[in-house]
């Protein structure tokens, strides 16, 4: 939330000047004030989990959000029972004549399938396009990212030959924008994914402003200039024992995965795991809820 202070008071210029959300009592006076609409696109199999994940780190801002639930296509789950689906996901074509503070597009299953082989992706690439006229800011997860890179930049996936899968140390790269601030210089996040994001690529071939990279997972967090896309490679969401399930998951798969890195005490998987990023991950989403709430305009999202 901004901070209101006097008009006129030497603070407010220096604040400013750091990107701090500063309001003076003139504009406080005639503030108006009402809920953020976000639109949750859940490409996750799990819907259910996923849900739960997110609406956690959703509910760490003070700031009361609305939130649609949305599917891309009338698949029939083996992972949500249909009953759900039906009674608490909409359509595209029930909601595309609305407009939106925040839209988040989880990610998917698919980072070793080529776009053009994903049975959604016409439909992916409509909503990505609908929501830069109809979003103020556009929160992509994971295979969310690629997919966002290949529409916008059209970048291709850059697929890994193993898993990067357990939690690494990323550097924050700017302690004033927005949407890092209150950061410390370097935190943990969990990364689950067989997709590369170099840094070098990313800076080469987009004009993304890098927020957050790792000498060895690549880039954890970036976004337009504007922030109306905002990208983030890894899963500040996951709960302490998600890396866990799904370490025993492709154990019991017998695809032979490495244990996660830097999450089991003494990389032991017989030990609990521990949650290291809990702090930063409530942190991030707070400051992309607070980041629409300044920018957003108070008619955007009005039914």
């Amino acid at each position: 939330m901004p901070i209101n202070i006097p008009n006129g008071l030497p603070a407010a210029d220096v604040l400013t000047s750091e990107h701090v959300f500063v309001m003076t009592q003139d504009r406080a006076s005639h503030q108006d004030i009402r809920p953020l609409e976000l639109l949750f696109l859940n490409l996750m199999p799990k819907k259910i989990v996923t849900e739960i994940q997110y609406m956690r780190k959703l509910s760490s801002s003070p700031i009361q959000v609305n939130i649609d639930l949305l599917r891309i296509d009338r698949h029939i789950s083996k992972n949500t029972p249909q009953s759900h689906l039906d009674t608490f996901y909409k359509d595209f074509d029930a909601i595309k004549d609305l407009n939106y503070d925040g839209m988040i597009i989880t990610g998917a299953p698919l980072d070793q399938t080529n776009f053009e082989d994903v049975t959604y992706w016409s439909k992916l690439k409509e909503i990505i396009e609908w929501s830069t006229t109809h979003v103020t800011s556009t929160l992509f997860s994971c295979w969310g990212v690629a997919a966002a890179l290949q529409y916008f930049y059209e970048l291709p996936l850059m697929h890994r030959s193993d898993k990067l899968s357990g939690v690494y140390w990323h550097k924050t790269t700017s302690s004033v924008n927005p949407l890092t601030r209150g950061f410390d210089d370097y935190f943990l996040a969990p990364q689950s994914r067989f997709i590369e994001f170099p840094t070098s690529v990313i800076e080469d071939n987009t004009n993304l402003i890098v927020l957050a990279d790792s000498d060895e997972a690549g880039i954890f967090y970036a976004a337009a200039p504007d922030h109306r896309q905002v990208y983030v490679t890894g899963h500040p969401e996951y709960d302490a024992t998600t890396l866990a399930d799904e370490y025993r998951r492709d154990l019991n798969a017998g695809k032979n995965p490495k244990v996660p890195k830097n999450y089991f005490p003494h990389d032991d998987p017989t030990l609990a795991p521990r949650c290291t990023w809990r702090s930063h991950g409530a942190l991030l989403f707070s400051n992309w809820i607070n980041f629409i709430y300044q920018t957003t305009p108070y008619q955007h999202a009005l039914r």
